[in-house]
């Protein structure tokens, strides 16, 4: 049985814990949670799961992967220590690896420790596709991200354009994957991931609109290459908890966590 570790205990948290405990995860146990308050969740049962603050209290219970739930300053603090405690480290605000010299680091410490970095599709598709084909050469990836009004509420669009009174689908960045991924940290982790799978993060080309005539989170990727020629659209369910964050999220966590376990592996 694989034993996880889970940091973070917010949307996407609470939805890869109910996967593992519900057993969509595969031959899986959640070990413990790292939280940066305990104390808020005194009242919270997970089983026989240990909710804690203590970073070392966290990696006392010997967990196999680390799975990352809590943003990009969540994995600058534990990517390498998780590597070092022996731990394959799945990571889902991978938009922080737009920083090099951190990217540069982690990947040294993984293989310093013979452990992975594990970067689940979460709210895209067709990085399998896009991994392939960067077998090369791989000539042009695009992403086009729209979203809702209310997801962009608290972020870098209300400077761009005005929420309560966009009408129409207006774009609010253009750029390579390496500038959205700092823009936009919370919202375009997908960037980051399509960059990792395909041509870097300069060669991504991205574009990110918000558009008041949808309630999903819009996913459009395009790429062309020796293998011919692919485009994916994805429409995720926002989490009714928080506009940012899908479903598909944890869903695609714990199909990686059930990969890592089982016998047959798809993709």
């Amino acid at each position: 049985m694989l034993n996880v570790g889970l940091i973070g205990y917010g949307t996407a948290g609470k939805d890869v814990a109910g996967a593992i405990l519900g057993g969509q995860a595969g031959n899986t146990r959640l070990a413990a949670v790292l939280v940066r308050n305990a104390a808020k969740y005194a009242d919270v049962a997970l089983d026989d799961c240990l909710i804690t603050d203590s970073e070392a209290a966290f990696f006392e219970r010997r967990p196999d992967v680390v799975v990352e739930t809590a943003g990009h300053e969540a994995v600058i603090r534990y990517a390498e220590s998780s590597l070092a405690h022996d731990c394959d480290f799945m990571v889902v605000s991978v938009g922080a690896f737009c920083d090099e010299a951190l990217y540069d680091r982690v990947m040294a410490s993984a293989s310093r420790h013979g452990k992975r970095v594990l970067v689940p599709s979460a709210a895209i598709a067709g990085l399998d596709r896009i991994a392939a084909a960067a077998q090369g050469p791989l000539d042009r990836v695009t992403l086009t991200t729209r979203k809702p009004v209310k997801a962009w509420r608290g972020t870098f669009a209300e400077e761009v354009v005005d929420l309560d009174t966009v009408a129409q689908p207006t774009v609010i960045f253009e750029g390579n994957a390496r500038e959205s991924s700092r823009v936009f940290p919370e919202s375009v982790n997908v960037s980051a991931a399509l960059s990792l799978a395909g041509i870097g993060f300069e060669a991504t080309q991205v574009r990110v609109l918000v558009d008041p005539t949808i309630d999903k989170n819009v996913h459009e990727v395009s790429a062309k290459g020796r293998f011919g020629e692919v485009r994916i659209e994805v429409q995720n369910t926002p989490s009714p908890n928080n506009p940012k964050t899908g479903y598909i999220v944890a869903m695609s966590v714990a199909r990686a966590l059930k990969n890592l376990s089982s016998p047959l592996v798809i993709g």
